[in-house]
């Protein structure tokens, strides 16, 4: 099988995160991504440390497997380069805040009449409609105004970021998504779609339960740190080596529990007869629970879960889980070849698993700046 988006090209304007994370997707997948860059700077997480021989590690894991072409869209020889690759594209992406593309005379309705087979993917803090649609956004302030840090940290503490940056990576995730719906359709209609995504709209969109928790009880969710704030038992405990994870999210998980651990009593604790009365009763069954665990290390009480069948495992830092055997195992480690030849960046892979298609991403690499020009100019006149 080829890949799934094989003979679909994509031109990406974008640039640092949510954009590219949407054509790194694409180009997972199959399609061609064509970056074009500013001359002599680049994107600018080409500046963005670590770096190995000048490369940056950061640009080369979300920018595997595309080409580079620097182009100066106020140049106009450029520009009609750049208006020859438009007409052999399927998909532009683009992350500028609104307005941009229309003062530089690309913007939707320009290209849709120009081109109406192009889909045009945007992503942007606010999104291009709304009041607030021209304002600046980064990660952190969407992740601050959709509510997810007030439920993100320590009860009775300040509240924090995700450790991620789940503001621009889910906005990125999104468009992928769009705009590949976007190709579905147009299979039917022949034209092409705006995709519109806003990084705000995609932090609210991932609250699912606090916010029909909102709704429903009047009151917004508090902050609870590992724990789930309506399954218990459902976060950290310590053992005598240190915290790992239970997650017994219904009534015959919590029994397997029970038994594993040698708490056979509580099951006919009324205090802790359903989920409801858990909840209710959670800082004491979290004590009842690690007055046991504690006597042992982590590994023996996850051994003796996991044979019951209960979800449980270890709290691993960025090194152990990059060495887990299940994550290996489904080539979710990728070697990138490094621009000098020499030793290969690692990367996170490819975690959308397609039977018959290749996920290895052997052959992806980081392009230079600029390193595809010849490339471009020779698809260009293929005719």
């Amino acid at each position: 099988m080829s890949s799934p988006l094989s003979g679909i090209t994509v031109i990406d304007l974008s640039h640092v995160l949510a954009g590219p994370y949407c054509t790194m997707v694409l180009s997972d997948l199959g399609a061609r991504v064509i970056k074009v860059e500013q001359p002599e700077v680049g994107d600018d997480t080409r500046h963005f440390p670590p770096f190995r021989a000048r490369e940056s590690a950061y640009f080369a894991a979300i920018n595997r497997g595309k080409e580079s072409i620097a182009l100066n869209l106020k140049d106009d020889a450029d520009r009609a380069l750049f208006e020859r690759m438009l007409p052999k594209a399927d998909i532009l992406v683009e992350n500028y805040r609104p307005g941009v593309m229309e003062r530089l005379g690309y913007g939707w309705e320009v290209l849709h009449a120009k081109f109406p087979r192009l889909i045009y993917g945007a992503v942007s803090g606010f999104g291009h409609t709304g009041p607030e649609a021209m304002k600046p956004a980064y990660d952190m302030v969407v992740q601050a105004r959709s509510g997810l840090m007030s439920i993100t940290g320590e009860a009775n503490r300040e509240p924090v970021r995700v450790g991620a940056s789940v503001g621009d990576i889910v906005g990125g995730m999104f468009l992928a998504q769009g705009v590949t719906a976007a190709l579905y359709e147009r299979v039917q209609s022949g034209l092409g779609r705006k995709v519109d995504i806003a990084m705000l709209d995609g932090q609210l969109a991932i609250l699912e339960h606090a916010i029909a928790i909102t709704n429903e009880t009047g009151c917004s969710p508090k902050r609870s740190g590992a724990r789930h704030p309506s399954i218990t038992p459902f976060e950290t405990f310590h053992a005598k080596n240190g915290l790992f994870v239970i997650a017994a999210g219904n009534d015959v998980l919590f029994g397997r529990m029970c038994k594993a651990l040698g708490l056979g009593p509580l099951l006919d604790d009324p205090r802790f007869a359903t989920n409801a009365a858990r909840c209710k009763h959670v800082k004491i069954l979290k004590r009842m629970i690690e007055m046991v665990t504690l006597e042992h290390k982590k590994k023996h009480w996850i051994g003796l879960l996991e044979a019951a069948g209960v979800p449980c495992g270890p709290i691993q830092n960025v090194a152990k889980a990059m060495e887990d055997p299940q994550i290996q195992a489904r080539n979710m480690v990728v070697e990138l070849a490094a621009p000098d030849g020499g030793k290969p960046f690692l990367a996170a892979g490819n975690p959308i698993k397609i039977s018959g298609m290749d996920d290895t991403l052997k052959d992806a690499r980081a392009p230079m700046l600029d390193g595809d020009r010849q490339v471009v100019l020779d698809w260009l006149d293929e005719g």
